[in-house]
């Protein structure tokens, strides 16, 4: 059997042989009848990944597009220009955390540079220090490592890290001494989620783990019945207390799926324990003294909410629970709950639904309460004084109006009176972080310094509404070099997602510079089920509605073609992960319009999904075959099962890595096996595989200016921009 770990070896080797055509897929045809609908599925074998027949051929796939990829007049090219911009435009940093005492925690990848490392500092002036470079952690190995995510105790004397290897996204946690940079005890494995939490002593720290399952177990196993456990910065290399979740917490009568964190603030004598299905962030609500982890024993776990109250965000603070919620307002509002009396029916508004705009997040300070708020593409933050009534809040202001584009909070997790700090964002210049005075006066904090690459064209922006099939109005935000000619020979890209209520807002990145120079547009449809009008318009894009989302996307297409800035032989679309429903079945759905369609790690077989480790959470986004309505829906948004032979699709390019946590790299296998099978018109569909990357999340600078480049070079040569040299 071919180790999944070698598979990058095998692809350089065989990279060397150019092959006529892409090998055919193994098929192990099935058909199976759901709800009285015969379902023909004539690649189910590919799904076992870990077959030898399917290893082989997925070597094999990963190899030719990888050759094809390599004739391209022009990928090198290509390749070293998106890498140069990315050097030029300077050191990336993120993920800033502000802790007390002007501690600061951020990732920050140096220009050149292969990955992130966590820094340190005291104080924009102070000195940064190194705490973790991840690559440190691989004991000699060359595959990546990554920090998923990362928890500094309050008092600055501990730091707990995720780290994974791979891009799989498989983390484990790191306990670190700050002052001498000394492990405090083995990694803990399986701890893949953000959900790790200080109590405000900084002695405990909680965290939820998965289960280590059984040899034999289903993949549908790998997220249920998972546990927060509670570990004793004292006693560091004992056994974590089990705390919280669904084989702990059994009168509580949690779902399997109830993935949970336990939730502390400094000054507050309380703790929140919230579930969710890790796809959704509305789940269980709960609460219990804080002294409650000293006494040991059975902890007294008072319900707040369930799934059917809404409550997306919450916030801790003193002896007030603030709740997110757009039940009752779709646009979001602001709930402050006691936690004396914690009845949610009595929770006072504190933050009303805004007129127009969509309340995306909340932060706390001392006395005044935070908003982000869209409005379009762009986000402005909002500052709520506490100590008025809603109703009076005359007030409430955008708390840098002289700040173009838009505008985020930096969280301070001390709640304090510290000048607030915001990130900006506009599409055609980088981001800063900006430190906010009384009056909206601003001044840079440095901690962001990104200069425009040497050559980058002038950019021009146009956000305009679309009409789609029914009437409905999607925005879409067209990006270019200035002075462009409409005359449909514009290489033009459509991307779009659709999905969780996520929506694109106005964000620059140098590296498309590379795609400007060469004539291109960026179109970005908030298609439904992104959150750009709020609750209404994502769940218009959702489960049995989900046909909106793609049907949106084909309408942005044929204005993109009806307004001359592309025609179907220049224009491609872009999906990535949910975003695979919204390109596939705009491209299986309107094939004439495209010549070209780039499926990103995409959910493609909607229909299996659900028997997948994370397909399972995704249930309560996409639905499942078990209820009639909602396998009708799946049915139609699975790409894979709506391709018919002897359509003549656009070339595709499938993007993948094999570590992939979220979407099953058998999607992308699935797809390309039937898309090669189907098509008959010689367009390419090319599987680029890459071995030591899952979902995106982990990958190196490297790996993702390769990645840009092959879907660059590919679409431009789909567009007869360039051409690719004839096999040897």
């Amino acid at each position: 059997m071919i180790k999944r770990q070698c598979l990058s070896i095998c692809l350089a080797a065989l990279c060397s042989t150019v092959l006529a055509a892409p090998p055919p897929a193994p098929s192990e045809p099935v058909t199976e009848t759901l709800h009285g609908v015969a379902v023909a599925d004539p690649f189910r074998n590919l799904e076992n990944v870990k077959a030898p027949a399917t290893q082989q051929w997925l070597l094999a796939q990963g190899a030719f597009a990888a050759a094809q990829l390599a004739r391209i007049d022009g990928r090198d090219a290509l390749a070293a220009r998106i890498e140069a911009l990315s050097k030029q435009s300077g050191d990336v940093v993120r993920d800033v955390v502000r802790m007390p005492g002007r501690r600061l925690y951020y990732l920050e990848r140096k220009a050149g540079q292969p990955q992130f490392k966590l820094m340190r500092r005291i104080g924009t002036q102070g000195t940064p220090r190194l705490l973790l470079d991840p690559q440190a952690l691989a004991g000699g190995s060359k595959v990546p490592q990554a920090i998923n995510w990362f928890a500094p105790s309050w008092d600055g004397a501990t730091l707990a890290v995720g780290v994974s290897a791979g891009g799989s996204e498989n983390a484990s946690l790191h306990l670190i001494d700050i002052a001498s940079g000394r492990a405090l005890r083995p990694p803990i494995e399986r701890v893949n989620w953000a959900a790790v939490n200080w109590t405000p002593d900084s002695r405990y720290l909680a965290f939820n783990q998965a289960r280590q399952l059984p040899a034999n177990a289903p993949e549908t196993e790998t997220y249920l019945d998972t546990t927060v456990f509670l570990l004793d910065r004292e006693r560091p290399k004992r056994l974590p207390r089990a705390l919280f979740g669904p084989l702990v917490s059994q009168s509580l009568q949690l779902d399997r799926l109830d993935v949970a964190e336990i939730i502390f603030a400094p000054g507050s004598r309380w703790m929140i324990a919230r579930t969710t299905d890790t796809t959704l962030p509305e789940g269980k609500l709960f609460v219990a003294p804080l002294a409650a982890l000293h006494r040991g024993g059975t902890i007294a776990w008072r319900a707040i909410s369930t799934a059917a109250d809404k409550i997306v965000q919450v916030r801790l603070a003193g002896d007030t629970l603030y709740l997110r919620t757009p039940k009752g307002a779709p646009r979001g509002q602001v709930l402050a709950l006691p936690l004396a009396k914690p009845v949610l029916a009595d929770a006072r508004v504190v933050v009303r639904e805004p007129a127009q705009a969509v309340l995306e997040e909340f932060h706390l300070g001392r006395d005044a309460l935070y908003t982000e708020q869209r409005l379009g593409f762009n986000t402005r933050v909002v500052r709520h004084d506490l100590r008025l009534p809603s109703n009076k809040r005359e007030a409430d202001r955008d708390i840098a109006p002289e700040v173009a584009g838009s505008t985020f909070m930096i969280g301070d997790a001390t709640q304090s009176r510290r000048q607030p700090w915001i990130g900006t964002s506009q599409w055609t210049g980088p981001s800063r972080i900006l430190a906010v005075a009384e009056g909206g006066r601003t001044s840079d904090t440095g901690l962001r310094r990104n200069p425009l690459p040497a050559g980058m064209p002038e950019l021009e922006v146009r956000e305009v509404l679309v009409p789609s099939h029914d009437g409905a109005l999607v925005p879409l935000a067209l990006v270019h070099r200035k002075g462009l000619v409409r005359d449909g020979s514009n290489p033009t890209l459509l991307v779009g997602y659709g999905a969780y209520g996520f929506s694109f807002g106005a964000w620059f990145d140098a590296r498309d510079a590379a795609w400007f120079e060469r004539g291109g547009v960026m179109a970005y449809a908030n298609v439904r089920g992104s959150g750009a009008f709020g609750d209404a318009w994502y769940k218009a894009g959702f489960k049995t509605t989900k046909a909106n989302t793609w049907k949106d996307g084909v309408a942005a297409a044929r204005w993109l073609i009806a307004e001359r800035y592309a025609q179907p032989a220049t224009l491609g679309i872009w999906g990535t992960s949910a975003g695979g429903i919204f390109v596939g079945r705009a491209a299986t759905s309107a094939p004439d319009l495209f010549a070209a369609a780039i499926f990103d790690v995409g959910v493609l077989d909607a229909v299996r999904s659900e028997e997948s480790a994370n397909g399972i959470t995704n249930i309560s986004e996409f639905g499942t075959v078990k209820n009639a309505d909602e396998f009708k829906a799946l049915l139609d948004m699975s790409t894979y099962h709506q391709i018919k032979d002897g359509v003549a699709y656009p070339a595709v390019l499938l993007v993948h890595g094999m570590n992939d946590p979220r979407v099953d790299v058998w999607n992308s296998g699935k797809a390309a096996a039937r898309l090669q099978q189907a098509m008959p018109n010689g367009r390419p569909v090319l599987l680029r595989l890459d071995a030591q990357a899952g979902h995106g999340v982990g990958s190196t600078a490297q790996q993702r200016a390769n990645e840009r480049a092959d879907i660059y070079s590919f679409l431009l040569w789909q567009f007869g921009k360039v051409q690719a040299k004839p096999a040897d």
